[in-house]
């Protein structure tokens, strides 16, 4: 018996850790594609919620700032934070899969 409650709390342990880093990638894939919106919509850089949102995004980037350089700056945001979000949203997925398979 001792041992079935082992296993039912590991596997409680691995569900909370799947949704924690499934919920982790949302807020990062979020906030660059906020880094996005902003950028292309000319928001106010001077502005307490686009610096916030600037200042967060550029780490979670994780080097795909300048992996495209085109000459408009707003494609190159577009591109270049657009592959962070999706790059983020796929590891993320793969993360879960991998954690589910330890239930």
């Amino acid at each position: 018996m001792r041992r079935a409650d082992l296993r039912r709390g590991w596997g409680r342990f691995v569900d909370v850790l799947i949704r924690l880093v499934r919920w982790a990638g949302l807020v990062c894939a979020a906030l660059l594609a906020i880094h996005v919106i902003l950028t292309i919509g000319s928001a106010n850089p001077d502005n307490g919620i686009t610096r916030f949102v600037s200042a967060a995004a550029d780490p979670l980037a994780l080097g795909f700032q300048d992996l495209f350089t085109p000459a408009d700056p707003q494609l190159a945001v577009l591109l270049n934070y657009g592959i962070a979000a999706l790059f983020w949203l796929v590891i993320t997925s793969m993360a879960t899969k991998i954690l589910a398979a330890l239930r």
